[in-house]
């Protein structure tokens, strides 16, 4: 029996007690109101908009009294001269001087009118469209504010989610892996299922915790699904959106949780019953719990393909509702599906290292290292697939998904690929290195971590946008949940034998060399 070490124990609540006081400090610090938010525009700014509408008021105003002045004593001259001009004429009499010079001061006295009209019609305009400028511009620093507002609110909330959706997710990939080796009637792997149920372990809490934050997002203390604002399907809101209107019908709270619900309780129910046959099947005296199992789990993994595409539409892809892809549930499932098949070994190895698992061997540890570069290849085909079908063929409404991640999220987003694909396939394509520990261990370690930014990627841009960085929040998220991981699954390798006795495969899987 496994005995949970305290060191390990004392590692585990130390990362869940930092993550919580990150979690809860990434909350408090979020801006609360947009003045909250215009602070911080000016304190990235300072006073440079300040300054040049000033310049650029002072600018305007010595035009425009340049260009009045100047015609004003362009009139005034010509003035003059007419007045000279007419004033040197010879006059038969002095009335007609009179009357001349009477005309003359009349005609100054008009232009000088006529100026003094055109100089304050000129500085009215001026006025009226300085000040019209000035509104859109206070308008548009507003809406600029109050969405910038949204992102930082949403920050901590997408960080949390995006962790809490990792793990769960990973479990799950274990899950899958477990039932594929189950319906396979796998012969090397049996010895290798109570390292697979104790990951399993994780599920139910995962899914308490993920169903939450779902329901939070529904009653709006979130603003992460955005068809889920108000007004978004009422033609007469302003908030009014026809493209998610259309999606209605699939796209709401109500059908949308019920999903959720049901395809979390059918995991579940799976995983417990799962485990509680293979447990018995080891004090049984037939092989009837096992074939129970083979049953059960070719039931489950179609329930499985299934609900994990609708899982990934609902859950991932339709934080950006205006976009689409086929190849979108065969992507994530490749992505936590290798996540899962990596923490296998990852456990394993420790185990291992501690002086358990005596009866695995570098055979089983270079076939966990084969699936780990294989689905790493998997998932780098689906990931140029999506890529270049939707940037050739150029669909605005497709191809602003990658348009935004290339450029708001450059680092991150290529960063994963090198992660993901060209470490992994470097290190190990070698089959000598798939059965070195530190080698796989290394691997490992680059190719989860390469899946959480993968998860961060497929997230964040629809629920911050450019106000992303790798924050307190994101650590705080990620060191948690991994605290809560290795709690759990830890915990739970304690309760069981680590080696199946009565699997019909068990001999096979001891002896096992590749």
């Amino acid at each position: 029996m496994y005995t949970f070490p305290n060191k390990l124990r004392n590692i585990a609540f130390a990362l869940m007690i930092l993550g919580l006081i990150g979690i809860v400090y990434g909350f408090l610090s979020a801006p609360k109101t947009v003045q909250d938010v215009q602070k911080i525009i000016d304190s990235e700014h300072g006073g440079h908009h300040s300054g040049a509408k000033h310049e650029s008021h002072s600018e305007t105003t010595h035009v425009v009294g340049a260009e009045t002045t100047h015609d004003a004593h362009a009139t005034e001259d010509k003035t003059k001269a007419e007045q000279h001009e007419e004033t040197t004429k010879p006059v038969d009499s002095l009335q007609e001087v009179v009357a001349a010079n009477h005309e003359v001061v009349e005609d100054s006295t008009v232009a000088e009118e006529s100026n003094l009209d055109v100089a304050a019609a000129t500085a009215h305009d001026t006025k009226e469209v300085k000040a019209e400028a000035t509104v859109d511009h206070a308008d548009h620093e507003a809406e600029h504010a109050e969405h910038m507002l949204h992102q930082l609110q949403n920050k901590p909330w997408a960080a949390l989610y995006v962790a809490c959706i990792f793990f769960l997710l990973l479990t799950m990939g274990v899950l899958a892996f477990y039932a594929i080796q189950q319906v396979a009637q796998a012969g090397w792997s049996p010895v290798l299922f109570r390292v697979m149920q104790g990951i399993t372990a994780y599920l139910p809490v995962a899914s308490i915790i993920f169903f939450i934050l779902l329901l939070l997002s529904g009653f709006h203390v979130n603003h992460l699904f955005v068809w889920m604002n108000d007004g978004v399907t009422d033609p007469n809101s302003p908030n009014y959106d026809a493209l998610i209107a259309g999606k209605s019908g699939y796209l709401n709270f109500a059908f949308w949780i019920s999903r959720a619900a049901i395809f979390l309780l059918g995991w579940n129910v799976y995983r417990y019953l799962s485990r509680k046959n293979c447990l018995a099947q080891d004090e049984a005296n037939d092989n009837s719990f096992y074939k129970k199992n083979f049953k059960m789990s070719a039931a489950f993994l179609v329930f499985f393909i299934v609900s994990e595409s609708i899982m990934a539409w609902d859950w991932i892809m339709s934080v950006d509702p205006h976009w689409f892809s086929t190849l979108f549930g065969w992507y994530v499932f490749a992505s936590f599906f290798v996540s899962g098949i990596t923490t296998i070994s990852m456990v394993t190895l420790y185990l291992k290292s501690k002086g358990y698992l005596e009866n695995v061997n570098s055979s089983h540890i270079h076939d966990l290292s084969k699936f780990m570069f294989g689905i790493s290849v998997f998932w780098t085909y689906l990931w140029f697939s999506q890529f270049m079908l939707i940037w050739y063929s150029n669909i605005p409404e497709e191809v602003t998904y990658f348009k935004t991640r290339i450029e708001q999220f450059n680092l991150p987003f290529f960063g994963a690929v090198v992660m993901n694909f060209v470490f992994p396939f470097l290190v190990l394509i070698n089959t000598d290195f798939k059965r070195i520990a530190p080698i796989v261990v290394g691997a490992g370690v680059v190719i989860l971590f390469g899946h959480y930014i993968d998860f961060f990627n497929m997230i964040m841009p629809a629920t911050v946008g450019d106000q992303w960085f790798i924050g307190v929040s994101e650590i705080a998220s990620l060191l948690f949940f991994l605290g809560l991981f290795i709690f759990v699954v830890f915990t739970a390798l304690t309760k069981a034998p680590l080696t199946p006795k009565r699997n019909p495969f068990i001999e096979e899987s001891k002896h096992f060399h590749y």
